[in-house]
């Protein structure tokens, strides 16, 4: 089968909502990037995600887009909500252009019984190993086989799933048996993350789990290419440039809005470690904070490129002998997309 690669750029008046509705979690993942001392450790009711969700949905005198949004649920793990179906309902009733739901695959509070296939169109599901011995090294023993049930069950039902994988030092030598696994599954969308050295691996300072530009692109590129030729939608973040690429903030060229239980809106998330956010919402209102935020930085241009990698995430940086950066960091939020061509 022909694939087609391709990068996506960033799209105007299309807002992307990532909306954490708790922190909890019943799982203790290596890289989980969740820290509540910064994001808070509430559980919002039903009243507030409306309200919230609201927010978003349409016109605002901040966010300014058109009604053109996609609401990502999150966590913490978002299935231990109660409210999350009701909030479902409400994002379709609002008009959302589509509905996803991340999990790590446990689906709480019977979620599978509780909402219908034609209320949301993904749920996604966290697996970093093609079998126990990667994944549960990561993620918790016996994560593996309860996620993959998760998959499975949630497919028999009609449910669009997807699956993200993270890649580090601790899987990126798994990562070529996961179009196998897909295939086995049934799954047709693939995201391949990056992992970020923000929430708890910033705390422990493991910035070995890391990849090098020489590891990141000796797998990632072919094995998306794989995937795709079994049939499998991939995406992927763009990470590095290439010479002749411009550098693009979407912070300062699209809407992409990360919002935490404690009211916190970033619109960077390699900035969420940190009090920095460009808005917040009180009392049900959404409001700009004064500097110095996030934002505020977006536009500085330097020749590394992402100016919040610069500063936060330097090792992702290597220079020549003579001090000049050897390649520039994309803005996080820039994919390729790899995809079988039509025939």
């Amino acid at each position: 089968m022909n694939i087609k690669r391709r990068t996506v750029q960033f799209q105007a008046n299309t807002r992307n909502f990532f909306f954490h509705i708790l922190t909890q979690c019943n799982l203790r993942c290596r890289h989980c990037y969740i820290n509540p001392e910064q994001h808070g450790s509430q559980i919002l009711d039903e009243r507030t995600l409306a309200g919230w969700l609201a927010i978003f949905a349409g016109n605002h005198q901040i966010t300014k887009s058109p009604n053109n949004t996609n609401v990502i649920f999150l966590g913490g793990e978002p299935t231990l909500s109660p409210a999350l179906p009701q909030a479902i309902r409400e994002a379709r009733r609002l008009g959302y252009a589509s509905i996803t739901v991340d999990t790590n695959g446990y689906l709480f509070n019977d979620i599978l019984d509780r909402v219908f296939p034609e209320e949301l169109d993904y749920f996604s599901f966290s697996l970093d190993g093609s079998h126990p011995e990667v994944n549960d090294f990561i993620r918790g023993k016996g994560v593996f086989d309860t996620c993959t049930s998760g998959i499975r069950r949630a497919l028999e039902r009609g449910f669009g799933v997807s699956l993200i994988f993270t890649a580090s030092s601790m899987n990126i030598h798994d990562l070529v048996n996961m179009p196998s696994l897909l295939t086995e599954l049934g799954v047709k969308r693939f995201f391949i993350q990056v992992i970020g050295i923000r929430g708890k691996p910033a705390r422990k300072g493991e910035t070995s789990l890391q990849l090098s530009r020489e590891e990141w692109e000796a797998v990632v590129p072919e094995v998306a290419g794989k995937a795709a030729e079994k049939g499998v939608h991939v995406t992927y973040p763009k990470v590095f440039l290439k010479p002749d690429e411009p550098f693009a903030c979407a912070g300062l060229v699209a809407d992409n809005y990360f919002v935490f239980p404690n009211g916190r809106v970033y619109t960077c998330p390699l900035c969420e470690d940190y009090p920095i956010h460009s808005m917040e919402i009180v009392d049900g209102v959404l409001k700009e904070r004064p500097p110095i935020r996030e934002c505020d930085l977006f536009s500085l241009q330097i020749p590394e490129g992402c100016v919040l990698n610069k500063i936060l995430h330097p090792g992702n940086i290597s220079y020549d002998s003579d001090g000049r950066p050897t390649s520039r960091i994309a803005c996080c939020m820039l994919k390729e997309e790899v995809l079988p061509a039509e025939r």
